[in-house]
């Protein structure tokens, strides 16, 4: 005992007490969300307020609805320039008990500048690192690959873009960093009667580029549990939002936007069975998934989330 005091063994026995509630609290609050994974954001739904200067503000509101990774873009980006120093908006999202696993990155400067988004993706701690699309410009400012123009891609092409893309993988590897592809307009586009998205499953070496899912494409793209199930090991990550499946959809040509999305629906308000999905996603090698939506329907995704056993 040391000579410790009556009061002193008092006062340790508390602080003890205290830190188990802690940890119990903490394993109950990571028992009560999907997969035992911290439930995402990704921000750039809310890239106005990043832009304001209301990053430490934005941060403050996810830790309060539960959110404990945030899923951030690159300062290629307009709006997420004021985040160029990476070591400091590291320290912004500590101070509010978030961390930054994922980011997504301009294909302009995947190819161009992939060195220095490696520094700035090591400054914030990611250890996965993607692009939109591998296409002609959706949106996200991507820089697609010659062939890439018009509405008839050709299996050269996607070759080509393929190969392209593995060889970033290898300098992201090199640095410790998973790259990644999200799917927009060109994966969900036709090559040779099949979708692009398939071909470049087979042509993507899973150890240097796996893949992000994006739940509101399931409409174009097909069930996501078949993908995992027939892919396990090609996947690291998801964009959740709800998804309309009832209005039909067809398949999105390179310069036709994001193919697939319906009105505005948050997780759990739809009719899609999410426990399956993420059960599947899991078995897969799934590390991380993010809601992708507006604030007023993250605040209800993220409530939902809370109430999956998975």
């Amino acid at each position: 005992m040391s000579g410790m005091s009556r009061r002193e063994l008092f006062r340790k026995a508390a602080k003890d007490t205290a830190a188990a509630g802690l940890l119990a609290a903490g394993a109950r609050e990571m028992g009560a969300v999907p997969m035992s994974i911290p439930i995402g954001s990704q921000t750039y739904p809310h890239r106005k307020r990043i832009q304001d200067g209301d990053f430490a503000g934005l941060c403050k509101d996810m830790a309060d609805i539960g959110v404990r990774n945030l899923e951030l873009c690159s300062t290629a980006y307009a709006e997420f320039a004021v985040l160029a120093d990476g070591k400091q908006t590291r320290k912004i999202l500590e101070d509010h008990g978030l961390q930054c696993p994922s980011g997504h990155f301009e294909m302009a400067e995947l190819r161009n500048r992939h060195e220095e988004a490696i520094a700035w993706a090591r400054d914030l701690g990611m250890t996965q690192m993607g692009t939109a699309s591998l296409g002609a410009p959706s949106g996200h400012g991507a820089a697609g690959f010659e062939g890439m123009e018009g509405d008839h891609i050709t299996v050269d092409v996607v070759k080509r873009a393929a190969e392209a893309y593995n060889r970033i993988g290898e300098v992201a590897a090199k640095a410790g960093i998973q790259q990644f592809l999200h799917n927009e307009a060109f994966e969900q586009s036709q090559v040779d009667g099949r979708l692009t998205y398939q071909v470049l499953l087979e042509l993507l070496d899973p150890k240097l580029v796996k893949m992000q899912f994006q739940m509101s494409s399931m409409r174009v793209v097909g069930d996501p549990v078949m993908y995992f199930r027939k892919y396990p090991g090609h996947w690291v990550s998801l964009h959740l939002q709800g998804v309309n499946l009832d209005p039909p959809a067809q398949p999105a040509g390179p310069g036709r936007g994001r193919g697939g999305r319906g009105p505005g629906l948050a997780v759990g308000k739809d009719k899609v069975d999410w426990a399956k999905i993420l059960t599947a996603a899991k078995a897969a090698g799934v590390k991380n998934y993010f809601v992708e939506q507006s604030w007023d329907l993250t605040v209800e995704s993220v409530a939902y989330l809370k109430t999956l056993q998975v």
